[in-house]
């Protein structure tokens, strides 16, 4: 089934899509957002939000989130609760299916956002947001003067670990290896910092605590002998993926599949633009998301403009 075509859809309702959106709706480009079956982002998975400006005393990450949807459609943004299957970049008009659904815009903003890797345990998954965390500027103050484990051992682990000093009593890397990945800039600064100390040749098996982190289960890789080490909180910093493998041919992504622009909102393709943490592996904030959001629907509506003394010579 073919739908009317579209001036502007929007893939990805996080805080770069849901932003777009209320921009481009104010705009009167009546968007159509596709939200995915599990629409609002990694924020869905997040407890308290205290550094989002405007709440002063934090907000629940899936209220905000649910703010944020209800403001789009207030303004006019018509939001599917369906995952975009393929697209087809290739052409004036741009094509997407959900299915066996196909619709056509004359931009497109891709907000898929990326995800978390983790290290895929059941007691991971029931304890996140209640210790378990992907990210230690979200939650980090949290943690303030309590034990801290990070898994991972590249510069984002280091990262996470240098920054969780500030707050923690004490920092724990576990690493799976005897010896890190991260630059030799950031191993020195981990190493020689007093708070930080190093698990070496273990995993996490078990995420311990019934409604909260108390520990964490480690297995030596080596000789297979468990031990349990205290913590209050587990920051899981093993990297992240970014939500493109529908993308691939089609736009230009980079080693790690993140989307590639010149200037953070074009690709490569004329009409499609790019938002959030697709493209931005650096800052992964709501507020930075939320921003290029707006960055994206401002250039949508010039793009449009420019393409109106086009269509009025081919009349």
């Amino acid at each position: 089934m073919k739908h009317p075509v579209r001036k502007l859809i929007i893939i990805g309702s996080g805080p770069a899509g849901l932003t777009a959106a209320i921009y481009a709706a104010r705009a009167d480009l009546a968007p159509l957002l596709f939200a995915g079956g599990q629409y609002g982002g990694q924020l869905m998975l997040t407890t308290d939000v205290e550094n989002y400006p405007g709440f002063a005393d934090g907000i629940l990450g899936p209220e905000l989130m649910e703010r944020m949807r209800a403001q789009a459609a207030r303004f006019g943004t018509e939001i599917i609760d369906y995952d975009v299957s393929a697209v087809d970049f290739s052409g004036p008009v741009h094509r997407l299916w959900v299915d066996e659904h196909e619709y056509e815009a004359n931009a497109v903003v891709i907000a898929t956002g990326s995800s978390a890797l983790w290290l895929g345990l059941e007691s991971e998954t029931r304890l996140r947001g209640r210790g378990v965390s992907s990210c230690a500027t979200c939650d980090g103050a949290f943690f303030k003067d309590k034990d801290i484990l990070v898994v991972g051992g590249g510069d984002t682990a280091l990262e996470e670990a240098l920054f969780l000093t500030r707050f923690g009593k004490n920092v724990t890397v576990v690493h799976r290896r005897d010896e890190l990945r991260a630059s030799k800039i950031m191993q020195q600064r981990a190493l020689d910092h007093p708070k930080i100390r190093f698990i070496w040749n273990a995993t996490v098996a078990e995420v311990l605590g019934d409604t909260r982190v108390t520990g964490a289960r480690l297995v030596d890789v080596k000789t297979g002998e468990s031990s349990t080490v205290a913590c209050d909180a587990i920051f899981v910093a093993i990297g992240h993926q970014p939500n493109t493998q529908i993308f691939a041919g089609q736009l230009e992504l980079d080693e790690r599949g993140y989307v590639r622009s010149s200037d953070g909102v074009r690709t490569n393709a004329p009409g499609v633009f790019v938002a959030g943490d697709v493209y931005d592996f650096r800052y992964r904030q709501a507020v930075t998301a939320a921003g290029s959001g707006c960055r994206a629907a401002i250039e949508v509506e010039h793009y449009l403009a420019s393409l109106q003394p086009q269509a009025a010579a081919a009349s």
